[in-house]
């Protein structure tokens, strides 16, 4: 376990007895920061270094070195009570209102009664009251505390010890709280606390979402205004409506993490572009208009960069591209302040201006959008991912082609799906020179008779390709 202490030149805040782990160095500088123990610097305050001379945990001597003079002999029960497991026995031990443990320890130790018999742990409570003896010797108070603490007492001492467990109630489910620190909290069903809107957490159990309260007090907020009010300020913050397809401003007032107040206001432009790309890395590049064009245009550099590696090609995976947005996209989303803003056009753009202009050559070059078949249309090559792209072209547009198109640099035999002259599959090859010798006798002879307006020579190495039926009468 780390302890904290000063380094030998007492001008660093912090200095670890035992190797921390990955981390916790941070985390404590963050958390005696909090406490008052450093200063904005991380260099140790005077408060500090009463707190090292008291010799407690962080948390406990702040909580004891900031306790008002009269409440002195009841933060030292606290404290003894914050050392030791809950006395609380039977029923009672499900208890998460701290006050509970106090108001125990009270009346055993004035034998007035007051918690029901098999309800605490006598020897636990005489142990406590113990550690409270020593308490009140290194706090120099001569008198125990006597009588009920005020409602919030417990909370506003121990607050001091956890100001980053400082919780607010969720408006919208009265188990659920945010933490000071960011994180949230939930108390079980059978709370003690339920009602309370502040509370400071002592006791919890982390958990992935919301961690789960074991004991907490209740605390005024003015104890916050009056203790803390480093902890309050104004903050700008930016979030994407999903709804509305748009960014969204405002102006929250918070304590801590802790959202008290919120309005709209206005967007500005260098506000938006942030909030549209952290919405498009969370929803995925779905999100964006994504035409035919430029789906195609993706396509099309993604194979040539898998089919050609040695060329050093732009990476355009979902991950890099969603890494990258400010690199690639931030330029054609400046001045919007919604997603429905970018127009497909823009995004095509987007895209090729990835590629200098050497490297779209050689993409048209190499992979192609259209092929020019021997019958002198352009049909559309297909890509998807390294496979070969496919060319779907009616058989009587290749008649003279001996050897099938290659793409990427003469690498990638182009998959040719033939289709009849009415535009339905015949056979898919990457042999085109085999299909005429060997499958094209037999298609001709099942296909005649069903269209005998087309051509089918029987020597379709010399017949002039066609994309037309014959005129009629012919």
């Amino acid at each position: 376990m780390a302890a904290w202490g000063i380094s030998g030149d007492g001008a660093s805040s912090l200095a670890w007895l035992d190797p921390p782990p990955a981390g916790a160095l941070a985390q404590a500088r963050e958390l005696l920061q909090a406490l008052g123990a450093l200063d904005g610097d991380a260099r140790i305050t005077a408060l500090g270094r009463r707190m090292l001379e008291l010799g407690a945990t962080p948390r406990l001597a702040a909580a004891a070195l900031r306790a008002p003079t009269e409440q002195r002999a009841l933060v030292a029960d606290l404290l003894a009570l914050m050392e030791a497991r809950s006395p609380l026995r039977g029923e009672q031990a499900r208890n998460d209102d701290f006050r509970a443990r106090v108001a125990a320890l009270h009346a055993w130790r004035d034998r007035r009664g007051g918690t029901p018999r098999g309800e605490v742990d006598g020897g636990a409570l005489a142990a406590i009251e113990q550690a409270g003896k020593g308490w009140r010797r290194r706090l120099d108070v001569h008198t125990a505390a006597s009588g009920t603490p005020d409602s919030h007492a417990v909370g506003d001492l121990l607050a001091h010890a956890f100001p980053d467990r400082i919780a607010h109630r969720d408006d919208a489910n009265p188990l659920r709280y945010t933490l000071a620190n960011g994180r949230g909290a939930r108390l079980h069903e059978n709370t003690a606390l339920l009602g309370e809107p502040w509370l400071v957490v002592l006791d919890l159990r982390l958990e992935a979402r919301d961690s789960l309260v074991f004991a907490a007090a209740p605390l005024d907020p003015h104890t916050l205004e009056r203790e803390f009010p480093a902890q309050f300020g104004r903050v700008r913050t930016l979030r994407w409506n999903d709804q509305r397809g748009a960014a969204e401003a405002f102006e929250e007032t918070r304590f801590g993490a802790i959202v008290l107040a919120r309005h709209s206001v206005p967007v500005k432009p260098a506000d938006a572009l942030p909030a549209m790309l952290a919405a498009i890395r969370a929803r995925g590049l779905e999100v964006l208009p994504w035409s035919d064009h430029a789906r195609h245009l993706r396509a099309r550099m993604r194979a040539l960069r898998a089919w050609m590696p040695e060329l050093g090609l732009p990476d355009l995976s979902d991950a890099t591209l969603l890494a990258t947005l400010e690199q690639w996209l931030a330029p054609y989303l400046h001045g919007k302040h919604r997603l429905d803003g970018l127009r497909a056009e823009d995004l095509s753009q987007a895209l090729a201006a990835l590629f200098d202009h050497p490297q779209r050559q050689l993409l048209n070059a190499q992979a192609p959008e259209h092929w020019m078949v021997p019958s002198g249309q352009s049909r559309r090559l297909e890509y998807a991912g390294a496979d070969p792209p496919v060319l779907a072209v009616k058989l009587q547009e290749l008649f003279g082609l001996a050897d099938t198109p290659r793409v990427g640099g003469g690498r990638i035999p182009v998959t040719l799906h033939l289709l009849s002259p009415a535009g339905r599959p015949i056979q898919v090859t990457q042999d085109l020179r085999g299909f005429w010798e060997r499958t094209y006798p037999e298609v001709m002879k099942e296909l005649k008779g069903r269209y005998p307006r087309h051509p089918w020579p029987d020597d379709p190495w010399t017949a002039t390709p066609t994309h037309r039926a014959k005129p009629r009468g012919r």
